[in-house]
């Protein structure tokens, strides 16, 4: 006779529990974090590193959204601050801000613009 079976929890609660050692959310610094903040990985995986860690320092060699990121893992925004808390606190990532509002409405620079404008008719 086989030992009785644990039902499988299908909304993923007990497996982000796990992931995040029970926290809810980031706390510090990475409490700011936001869906178009940038990050970047400043470092390689170390041996025994948890493997969603480890899974954000590789996609995140070339400069990543935290909005991509969890698209990519298929973690709820909550679930990978936590994560990213835990790197930014180790020092093996780096979060970027994205363009502050009071700039983002004011569109691109206007003399920029025409600077490439200029460089491509010559071309």
């Amino acid at each position: 006779m086989s030992a009785p079976r644990r039902p499988t929890d299908p909304s993923g609660l007990e497996r982000y529990y796990v992931l995040t050692g029970g926290r809810s959310g980031p706390g510090g610094s990475a409490s700011s974090l936001d869906v178009a903040t940038l990050i970047v990985s400043g470092a390689a995986s170390a041996p025994g590193m948890q493997h969603e860690h480890a899974e954000i320092l590789r996609r995140c060699r070339e400069p990543l959204s935290v909005a991509e990121l969890g698209a990519h893992l298929q973690l709820p925004f909550n679930i990978l601050a936590v994560l990213l808390a835990d790197l930014l606190e180790a020092g093996c990532v780096e979060a970027r801000d994205p363009i502050p509002a009071h700039d983002a409405g004011r569109g691109p620079d206007l003399a920029l613009l025409e600077e490439v404008l200029s460089g491509l008719e010559r071309l």
